[in-house]
């Protein structure tokens, strides 16, 4: 009988972070979200923060536009400008509440229930849906190491108020 040997693969350590790869790191995740959402706009005709959109008002119908841009993280005006574009292609509902006429709750129409079956996936986009993938403990971590990278370029970014970027339009 041979006997065969296995030979264990020794895993090289990392290399030391430097400010260069972390900002590497950075650059590809920011550029894998754009090219992803620019990638969902080609196949499905939305943008990635729209297909996000409904796929937040497909879990929970109802939503009123505050409550969308909280999920989303956007500001509100962000936010219904976003349902105007999706109410105007036909792909969300805008209902006002019988008991309040301001209210406006959100609905995904037939043809909007149709888009996000047909949908490229994750329809919440690659970044937001590997954030959510994380485990409790690794997202604390990581909120609290780029909550002290923000603090360190706070007093360099004043005249731009820390904005996030566009893409998540």
């Amino acid at each position: 009988m041979e006997m065969v040997e296995t030979q264990q693969k020794v895993k090289k350590p990392a290399p030391p972070a430097t400010p260069l790869s972390v900002l590497q790191r950075f650059r590809v995740l920011i550029r894998t979200a754009q090219r992803h959402s620019q990638w969902i706009e080609r196949q499905s005709g939305v943008t990635g923060a729209q297909l996000w959109a409904l796929q937040e008002l497909s879990e929970v119908p109802g939503l009123r536009v505050g409550e969308l841009a909280n999920r989303m993280a956007l500001h509100q005006s962000t936010a219904s400008n976003m349902v105007d574009r999706l109410e105007t292609g036909g792909l969300i509902r805008k209902e006002r509440s019988s008991v309040d006429q301001r209210v406006v709750r959100l609905y995904l129409t037939d043809e909007g229930v149709a888009m996000l079956g047909r949908a490229p996936s994750p329809a919440r986009g690659v970044l937001p849906e590997a954030l959510r993938l994380l485990d409790p403990g690794a997202l604390n971590r990581l909120q609290g190491e780029l909550d002290g990278v923000l603090l360190q370029i706070r007093d360099l970014d004043e005249g731009f108020g820390m904005q996030p970027l566009p893409f998540t339009e």
